[in-house]
């Protein structure tokens, strides 16, 4: 199943950011530690190389990613030019304060009263970028909601008389190349929910949970501790046999299953999970040339 979507407000958005790009210094790209790469936007990549700016790569919600594979996201993108990377959760206080310091490394000349730091924040939607910016300004100025594009406009903010900030909506792309990315996104509260079927994205996430955590389904779900006998359609009926989820007639719920299993990854209810490393990234399969999205923008 491909997945796209790219509403009207961010094609807006894109244009806007175009002509903000030449006013500020370093651009602070918020991705999820969950999926650094698949939610690691190429118009951010793009829109910041046209105008030679460096990059601060902040790997939000890092207490929610598997320890294990978090530092080698940030080794690797660490090695990439002009680039640094940290792992953070914006929902610590302390954590925010570590992107100023670091983005100030990477425009070492802007950094005084006459001369001060200017920072383009960006990111796919729901990674957490408003309750970075709001824990930056501490206090709540940006909106902050479960569903994803809750920011719809750019906005600057003075963080201090040497450092502003501007805010932008979360942004996608028009065309997601592998379909695993719109996956994890959506798997992930990255993508609006009508562009994607849940049960069928709970399927993909099932396969990855059975084949990366078998151990964290069986604590919370009583499968296989090593996942012996089970696909992954088989995964969300397990689900649903351990919460009684039933239909009319005696039969599974299995609709009711897949959200369950969704909410519970999205959570953090399932435990530290990461989605991809940089070796799984490395050696999945290229995607299949004649694979059309089934879900169109709105």
């Amino acid at each position: 199943m491909g997945i796209n979507w790219f509403p009207g407000h961010m094609a807006i958005a894109v244009d806007k950011i175009k002509k903000a790009m030449a006013d500020h210094d370093v651009v602070i790209e918020v991705l999820d530690a969950r999926c650094p790469m698949a939610s690691s936007n190429p118009l951010v990549e793009s829109l910041r190389m046209a105008r030679q700016r460096p990059c601060l790569k902040v790997l939000n919600k890092a207490d929610a990613a598997d320890a294990q594979a978090t530092p080698q996201w940030i080794s690797h993108f660490n090695a990439l030019k002009n680039t640094q990377a940290i792992a953070i959760s914006a929902k610590k206080p302390g954590d925010a304060q570590k992107i100023i310091a670091t983005a100030k490394k990477l425009a070492p000349h802007r950094n005084e009263n006459l001369k001060p730091l200017r920072m383009l924040i960006m990111g796919v939607p729901n990674v957490g970028k408003s309750t970075l910016v709001n824990a930056l300004l501490k206090q709540r100025r940006a909106k902050v909601g479960d569903e994803p594009a809750i920011t719809k406009s750019v906005a600057r903010y003075e963080l201090s008389p040497t450092a502003s900030l501007t805010d932008t909506p979360g942004l996608m792309w028009p065309k997601i190349d592998h379909p695993d990315d719109g996956l994890m996104l959506a798997a992930s509260h990255s993508i609006g929910i009508n562009a994607y079927i849940e049960s069928e994205v709970a399927i993909f996430l099932a396969g990855l949970l059975l084949a990366r955590y078998p151990q964290l389904l069986a604590a919370r779900y009583a499968t296989p501790a090593d996942g012996e006998g089970l696909d992954a359609v088989g995964v969300i009926e397990a689900v649903a046999a351990r919460r009684g989820f039933r239909i009319k007639g005696g039969g599974v719920d299995f609709e009711k299953a897949a959200v369950t299993l969704l909410n519970d990854y999205r959570s953090g209810a399932l435990g530290r999970i990461s989605l991809e490393t940089p070796a799984s990234r490395a050696t999945r399969p290229a995607p299949d040339a004649g694979q059309e999205s089934q879900a169109d923008p709105d």
